[in-house]
C-alpha cells in the first residue's frame, strides 16, 4: 500500500469545501539482521525486501551474491512492521559494527550515524567513458515520469530510477523518502544481478551526500536531478569522479561536477 484516502478541508476563494485526497503512505519498518534489532527507517510500504538489500549493500553490510533470507516477524494492518534479515556471521561486512542508533528518519540518510567518522566513504574514483547528450538525460526523465503512478496520485512521493548504458530503463522504485528510493532500485538491481548494468541514477528531489556515496558504492557514474544539489553532494561528486546534474527541467539543467560526461556542450 503506497497511497492513502483521506479527508481535509479546501478553502479556495473564501469558499470551503470537503475534499478526499490520496495521501503517500509513511510507515515505520525495523529492521532486524539474525534477530537483533539493527535500525527503524521509515518508508512507503512496498518494496521492503529491495529497500532492505539496497540499504544493507550501501551500508557495507552484505555484499555477497547469495540471496538474503527475510521473514516477516510482525505486521500492523497488513504493512510489514519488522523484518528480520538471516546473515551468516561470517558474511557480515565491516558496516554492522558500526550499528545505527534505531531510528532513521524517511529524510535524513545519515540519520543514526554515531561519529563523523562513519560519514567516509572508501574506493576508487569512477572512471568511465561514455558521454551523453542533454536532450538524451531528458528524454529518460520522461520515461521515469510515466512510472510515477504515488506521485501522480499524491504529490507527495520521490522516485529513483536506473538505466543502462543505452539509455534503457532497468528500474523505478517510488517512496515517501528521497534515499530509500535509490536503496530499493538498487536492491532491486542486486536482486536480479543486474546492477553491473547501471550507469544512470535519475532522482525526482534534490541530491544530497548519502544519495552520491550510495551511487559511488553502487559505481553509478551519472546522478541527475530534478532539484537542487548539496554543497558535500557536489564535493563528494568532484571527487568519486561522478557526473553531477541538477535542476533538471524544462530542458534546462546544470552540471556541478565532472562534466566531460556530457557532450555538444556548446557556449561555454
Amino acid at each position: 500500500m503506497q497511497i492513502a484516502n483521506y479527508q481535509g478541508l479546501k478553502i479556495s476563494s473564501n469558499h470551503l469545501t470537503k475534499t478526499d485526497d490520496y495521501l503517500v503512505v509513511e510507515a515505520p519498518l525495523q529492521i532486524n539482521i539474525n534477530n537483533e534489532p539493527y535500525t527503524v527507517v521509515m518508508r512507503t510500504p512496498n518494496d521492503d525486501f529491495e529497500l532492505i538489500t539496497g540499504l544493507l549493500f550501501a551500508e557495507d553490510i552484505y555484499k555477497k551474491k547469495e540471496p538474503l533470507q527475510f521473514n516477516i516477524e510482525k505486521e500492523t494492518s497488513t504493512i510489514p512492521a519488522i523484518i528480520n534479515v538471516t546473515i551468516n556471521k561470517n558474511n557480515l561486512g565491516s558496516g554492522y559494527l558500526n550499528k545505527r542508533t534505531l531510528l532513521s528518519v524517511s529524510s535524513c540518510g545519515i540519520c543514526g550515524k554515531k561519529e563523523l567518522k562513519d560519514l567516509n566513504v572508501v574506493g576508487d574514483r569512477l572512471q568511465k567513458s561514455t558521454f551523453i547528450s542533454s536532450d538524451d538525460l531528458h528524454k529518460m526523465y520522461v520515461i521515469m515520469n510515466n512510472f510515477q503512478e504515488t506521485f501522480r496520485k499524491s504529490g507527495g512521493s520521490h522516485a529513483s530510477a536506473i538505466f543502462n548504458k543505452n539509455q534503457e530503463l532497468l528500474t523505478v522504485k517510488e517512496d515517501i523518502g528521497r534515499h530509500n528510493t535509490v536503496d530499493k532500485a538498487v536492491g532491486d538491481l542486486l536482486k536480479k544481478e543486474a546492477l553491473k548494468n547501471a550507469h544512470y541514477l535519475l532522482v525526482s528531489g534534490r541530491v544530497s551526500y548519502e544519495i552520491v556515496t550510495k551511487a559511488f558504492i553502487a559505481k553509478i557514474p551519472i546522478i541527475v536531478a530534478v532539484s537542487a544539489c548539496s554543497s558535500l553532494a557536489v564535493d563528494f561528486a568532484k571527487e568519486f569522479g561522478i557526473c553531477l546534474i541538477g535542476f533538471t527541467r524544462n530542458q534546462q539543467m546544470t552540471i556541478y561536477a565532472n562534466p566531460n560526461y556530457i557532450n555538444k556542450l556548446e557556449n561555454v
